[in-house]
C-alpha cells in the first residue's frame, strides 16, 4: 500500500506542480481577496473540478470526449469564448495600492470566482487529455482497494496543493502594499489564459 501511495503522490505533484492557467488563477485569487476564506469558492471548485477528472479517469468514463469528436469540439471552442474573456477581465483589473481602499473595493461575487475556476479546471483540453493518458492509464495498474487507494491519494494531493496555492498568494499579497506585483502577475495570467484560448481557437478550427 505505501508503494501505491508514493507512486501517486509523485504522479500528482507531477501532473499539477507546472505553472498553467488554473495554477496561476488560484494563486492569484489567494493573493488579490481581502481575507483567505474568500478565496475559499476558487479552492474549492478548482478542487472539485480536479477530483471529478481523476473520478472520470480512473473509471474510464472520461474517454467519452476521445471517441466523440463534437465533444472535443464543443470543449475547445466554448473554452477559447470564455477564456478570452477571462483574460481581458483579468488584464483590466487593478489591484488596489492601499489597505484603507481594499477594504471599499468590489471583491467578485463567488458565482463569478467559482465559473471561472471551473472554465480553467474543465474547460482545459490538456488537463482532460494528461488525466486521461496518465493517470488513466496508471491507474490500470491497480484492482480492488489498491486502485481506491491510488485515486483517493491523488485527490489527496490535489486539495493539499490548491489549498497551499492560495495560501502562499496570500502571504505574498499581504506584503504587496503598493499592488504592482498582483498588477504584473494579472497581467501575466491574463496573457497566459489568452495563450491557451488562442491555442484551443485554432484546434477548434
Amino acid at each position: 500500500m505505501f508503494q501505491t501511495i508514493l507512486h501517486a503522490v509523485v504522479l500528482g505533484f507531477g501532473l499539477i506542480l507546472p505553472v498553467g492557467v488554473q495554477n496561476v488563477f488560484v494563486f492569484n485569487q489567494g493573493a488579490t481577496q481581502r481575507t483567505f476564506l474568500g478565496a475559499l469558492p476558487v479552492i474549492l471548485t478548482a478542487s472539485l473540478c480536479d477530483t471529478i477528472l481523476i473520478l472520470a479517469a480512473v473509471f474510464g468514463v472520461s474517454l467519452i470526449v476521445l471517441t466523440f469528436s463534437w465533444l472535443q469540439a464543443a470543449l475547445y471552442g466554448i473554452g477559447c469564448v470564455f477564456l478570452l474573456y477571462m483574460g481581458w477581465v483579468l488584464w483590466r483589473s487593478n489591484p488596489s495600492s492601499s489597505s484603507s481602499t481594499r477594504q471599499t473595493e468590489e471583491v467578485p461575487q463567488p458565482k463569478k470566482q467559482i465559473l471561472f475556476a471551473a472554465s480553467v479546471s474543465l474547460l482545459n483540453p490538456h488537463a482532460i487529455l494528461d488525466t486521461i493518458g496518465v493517470i488513466g492509464t496508471n491507474s490500470l495498474n491497480y484492482a480492488g482497494g489498491d486502485k481506491w487507494v491510488f485515486m483517493i491519494s491523488i485527490v489527496c494531493v490535489s486539495w493539499l496543493w490548491f489549498f497551499g496555492l492560495a495560501f502562499a498568494g496570500r502571504l505574498i499579497g499581504k506584503h504587496d502594499t503598493s499592488g504592482r506585483f498582483i498588477a504584473r502577475l494579472n497581467k501575466v495570467s491574463a496573457c497566459m489564459i489568452w495563450g491557451v484560448a488562442v491555442y484551443m481557437g485554432l484546434q477548434f478550427l
